[in-house]
């Protein structure tokens, strides 16, 4: 707990209409339109389907980890012990467009807004309610069509075999992440809802440990370490009370080393029936000169060009030798590294790779709840699954991938700002104040800082000549505006 903020203010209230006034700013949609409601009443059940070409998988020992107050599930997971220490792991992704048909009402919202905006106050689904968070979600005891991601995982970590197909599913777990990671870290009791389902303990700890070897080895492969600071505003009534960091866990890790995977799978899937794909790519870092620069002030050496193994390295070394300041390494590593985008992959073509997680295949596939991309992708998968035409053409692909790209972007503003105006309520007493900080953001547009013990960052007006990314200062709080979400801090010596 940072501080708490008792100033009687109405902060959801004022958070929300922020939000949506933002939302339209940045020309999101905050609401559905009469259209895609009156398609709504139409839906009255999940959408099923049996067949050859629909397996049933209800009785395997399928859970949810997702977070505490999650709703919309679009994963549930599941493992098989096989000869020679091999694991197969099974990913099963919400069939949405069961439901969800291309150029629907519903359809053509998603389509505009690309992606769900989660903002401090409220959320903005991309889909409406009564189908992400029931009829087209992977609820607890629900009997659910599904797209099945098959991975076999060797000893080492590394992908033998893999496969797709669709599926009927059931969720016999919805659990959190920090309850079975404090249990499968030791410091925790078996969750209720694992001890419930026999076997379900076993299949667990099988998961985690083959998510376990898959990060080793992707992390050998020069995947990077990073662990930043994110900060959610707490809540107690309509008042913030707080701000709090979610931090990672070995629960997170499983979902996070089994969706990478899958995603891998699903590029090259798509790939080998010569389907175009939309790739999630982060080119190579923008700024690598300066994150040379960085590591020799941290006393290692990096190569003038850019490597991700050796950035591994060093990101390991630091995290090793110094845990509480990592996180503001690695924000700083991230900052000049650039954003991922989305760009289409069409048959033939080969575009570049992530370079943070260090593959070249990957694509958005397990969130389609969420994520139009996803959804763009499960249709693409099921026209190569059923050997029927493709949904898209090349052009549109290439446009949608441009489209979700800057919707993205335009929704993380979103977030980013009402994140901003939370932290502006919480520090509008504390005007004059000084802090440590680690600068974040230096160009021509503005350098901006983070505070290290609040993790609120603002904009540095005074002061910021010849700064740079990672550079450590002390700041004076000077000035904050909630509605805008300005936080403005200026260099003290």
């Amino acid at each position: 707990m940072y501080f708490m903020n008792t100033n009687g203010k109405q902060h959801r209230a004022i958070l929300q209409r922020i939000a949506r006034r933002v939302m339209l700013e940045r020309g999101l949609l905050p609401d559905f339109s009469v259209e895609a409601l009156a398609e709504l009443a139409r839906i009255q059940a999940p959408a099923t389907m049996d067949g050859e070409q629909v397996r049933d998988l209800r009785d395997f020992l399928w859970a949810s980890i997702d977070n505490d107050d999650s709703l919309d599930l679009d994963q549930l997971t599941v493992a098989e012990a096989m000869p020679g220490d091999k694991v197969k792991i099974l990913v099963g992704v919400a069939d949405v467009d069961s439901i969800v048909k291309k150029g629907s009402a519903i359809d053509d919202h998603a389509r505009h807004n690309t992606t769900s905006v989660y903002t401090a106050a409220m959320i903005f689904p991309m889909l409406p309610e009564n189908l992400s968070t029931n009829l087209t979600s992977l609820n607890f005891n629900e009997d659910r069509l599904a797209i099945v991601i098959e991975m076999v995982i060797g000893a080492g970590g590394s992908l033998m075999d893999s496969d797709i197909y669709r599926a009927r599913v059931r969720n016999h777990a919805k659990l959190a992440y920090n309850s079975v990671a404090a249990w499968l870290e030791g410091h925790g009791i078996v969750p209720e809802a694992v001890a419930a389902v026999n076997g379900l303990e076993e299949n667990l700890r099988l998961q985690d440990k083959a998510a376990q070897g898959m990060k080793n080895l992707r992390h050998a492969n020069g995947a990077l370490s990073f662990e930043t600071v994110e900060a959610r505003p707490v809540f107690d009534g309509d008042e913030i009370r707080d701000l709090e960091v979610e931090k990672k866990n070995r629960a997170k890790d499983i979902i996070e080393d089994f969706m990478i995977g899958a995603n891998g799978v699903t590029a090259r899937y798509l790939s080998s029936k010569k389907f175009p794909s939309i790739r999630r790519v982060v080119r190579t870092p923008k700024r690598w000169e300066r994150i040379v620069e960085l590591a020799d002030e941290h006393g290692s050496k990096l190569p003038n060009e850019p490597d991700s193994k050796a950035l591994e390295e060093f990101l390991a070394k630091e995290k090793a030798a110094n845990p509480v300041g990592f996180p503001d390494l690695s924000l700083a590593v991230i900052k000049l590294m650039g954003a991922g985008e989305y760009i289409a992959e069409l048959p033939g073509d080969t575009v570049p790779g992530h370079f943070g997680l260090a593959v070249r295949d990957y694509t958005h596939s397990t969130a389609p709840n969420r994520r139009y991309t996803d959804l763009i992708t499960q249709r693409l998968l099921k026209a190569a699954i059923e050997g029927n035409s493709l949904p898209y053409g090349n052009d549109e692909i290439e446009a949608l991938a441009k489209h979700c790209t800057e919707e993205e972007d335009s929704a993380n503003k979103v977030e980013r700002l009402v994140r901003k105006s939370a932290a502006a309520m919480l520090l509008e007493h504390r005007i004059g104040e000084q802090f440590d900080a680690i600068v974040t953001g230096a160009a021509k547009k503005g350098t901006w800082a983070r505070l290290l013990i609040i993790p609120v960052e603002g904009r540095v007006v005074r002061g910021f000549e010849g700064l740079d990314v990672g550079n450590s200062i002390r700041v004076q709080l000077t000035f904050v505006d909630v509605e805008r979400g300005y936080i403005d801090f200026k260099r003290v010596e």
